[in-house]
C-alpha cells in the first residue's frame, strides 16, 4: 500500500497566525473574550450583517446554543435531513426532542423543501437546513413555511462560511446560523465555531448561556460589579489561541476561497469527459446559489464502485472520503428520531458518493488526483 502524499484535507496556514498567537500570550490574556475574540466576531458581523456574531468552541456548541435560545424542549419534534452530520441532530436530543427526518434532493444533496410540509406536526418546534458543500438549501420555500406554521429556523452552516443564497449570507436567513472552524474547513481554528443571531432579544441571553450559565461578560466589561449564575449554559467559549489562530485566516478568506475555488474548478474541467460519458456525477450549483468551494465530490454508480474507487486511488498515495451513514439508520437515530415519508434518495445517493481532496494551497496535485480517477474509469 502507497503512503498517502496527497491528503483528503490540509489545515489552512497563510503564516500571520503565529504572529497573533504570540500577541495573545504576552498579552497574559489566553482565555476567551479578549482582543483576538472580539476582533473575529467584529469581521463575522461586518462581513455577513448578522445582528450579532458570538465565536464558540465548535459548531457542535453553536448548535447547542441555538437549541437553547429556541427553547427546544422535551416532546418538541426538529425537522432535519438525515443526511447530515450526527451533531445537527444532537444538539437537539439532549435537550429531549425527537428528530423527524426527511428525504433530500439529489442535485445538491440538501434537504428536500418539498417534503418538509408532510413533516410537520402540532409538536413541530424548528426546522433545520443543512447546507451541504457550502451550497444553499431552497430558504425561500423554508422560510415561508416557518412563518405559516409559526417555526423557527437554525441553518447549519458548519460549511458555508462566505457562501450566499441569492446574494443572502448563509447563517444570516433563520432565526440562528451555526458554522465551524474545525479544521477541515475553508477557515480553521483547529475546534471552533460561531453562532450568528439575528433577534437583538437573544443577544444577552446567548452570552450568558455562553459563559456556563453566568453573567461574565457584563462583568468584564465594567457594566456590573460581580457576576453570578444567570440560567443555564456550558463552557461554549473558545480560548483567545483559538481565535487568534482564526482571525489570521480571516484576514486572508478572500485568497483562502480563491485558491479552494480555483481547484474547485479544475476538477470541474478534468472531470467533465467523464461526466458527460455518464459514468459519474458532478456538482450541481443552483442558479440563486454562490458557494465557497468547500467540497468537491463526485458519485459513482454505486456502493461497490465506490469502494474500488476509493481503493484504487489510496494504492496511488490518494486520500479520498465518504459521508455521511445516514442518521437515520443508525443505533441513535433509530432511537431518537423517525423517517416521514420514503427515504427514496437519501440512502442510495449517500452510497455513490466520494469526496476528493480539496484544501488550500493544493497546487499542481488536483491534476494528479484527476488523472487517477479517470484511470479508474478507463
Amino acid at each position: 500500500m502507497s503512503a498517502i502524499k496527497i491528503p483528503f484535507n490540509r489545515p489552512p496556514y497563510l503564516g500571520t497566525e503565529l504572529g497573533h498567537i504570540s500577541t495573545a500570550i504576552h498579552s497574559h490574556k489566553i482565555c476567551g473574550d479578549g482582543a483576538f475574540t472580539k476582533k473575529c466576531s467584529d469581521w463575522l458581523e461586518a462581513s455577513t450583517g448578522c445582528g450579532k456574531a458570538l465565536l464558540t468552541t465548535s459548531g457542535t456548541s453553536a448548535l447547542e446554543m441555538a437549541a437553547i435560545l429556541a427553547d427546544i424542549k422535551e416532546g418538541d419534534e426538529v425537522i432535519m435531513p438525515s443526511f447530515t452530520f450526527v451533531s445537527t441532530a444532537n444538539a437537539f436530543v439532549i435537550r429531549g426532542s425527537r428528530i423527524v427526518f426527511i428525504d433530500i434532493r439529489p442535485d445538491t444533496m440538501n434537504i428536500d423543501e418539498r417534503q418538509i410540509e408532510a413533516a410537520i406536526t402540532e409538536h413541530t418546534k424548528a426546522i433545520v437546513p443543512v447546507h451541504y458543500a457550502g451550497v444553499s438549501c431552497e430558504m425561500d420555500t423554508i422560510m415561508n413555511l416557518a412563518e405559516t406554521y409559526r417555526l423557527q429556523v437554525i441553518e447549519d452552516a458548519a460549511q458555508a462560511i462566505t457562501s450566499r443564497y441569492k446574494g443572502r449570507p448563509l447563517g444570516t436567513l433563520g432565526n440562528f446560523g451555526c458554522l465551524s472552524f474545525h479544521e477541515t474547513k475553508n477557515v480553521s481554528m483547529g475546534e471552533g465555531g460561531a453562532i450568528f443571531l439575528r433577534d437583538s432579544k437573544n443577544f444577552e441571553r446567548a452570552e450568558i448561556i455562553r459563559e456556563k450559565g453566568t453573567d461574565r461578560s457584563k462583568f468584564f466589561r465594567g457594566e456590573i460589579d460581580k457576576y453570578t449564575w444567570a440560567d443555564i449554559g456550558s463552557s461554549y467559549l473558545p480560548s483567545e489561541l483559538n481565535a487568534a489562530y482564526l482571525l489570521g485566516q480571516l484576514e486572508s478568506i478572500d485568497l483562502i476561497i480563491k485558491d479552494r475555488m480555483k481547484s474547485w474548478n479544475i476538477y470541474m474541467q478534468e472531470l467533465a469527459p467523464l461526466a458527460q460519458k455518464g459514468r459519474i456525477e458532478v456538482p450541481h450549483i443552483p442558479d440563486e446559489c454562490e458557494h465557497n468551494a468547500h467540497i468537491f465530490y463526485i458519485k459513482v454508480k454505486d456502493i461497490h464502485e465506490r469502494t474500488a474507487l476509493i481503493s484504487s486511488l489510496k494504492e496511488k498515495g490518494i486520500s479520498a472520503v465518504f459521508h455521511y451513514i445516514p442518521l437515520h439508520s443508525s443505533p441513535a437515530g433509530c432511537r431518537y428520531g423517525r423517517f416521514c415519508g420514503d427515504d427514496i434518495y437519501t440512502t442510495k445517493e449517500s452510497e455513490r458518493l466520494v469526496r476528493l481532496p480539496l484544501y488550500y494551497n493544493m497546487g499542481d496535485a488536483v491534476y494528479e488526483v484527476s488523472d487517477a480517477v479517470r484511470n479508474f474509469f478507463s
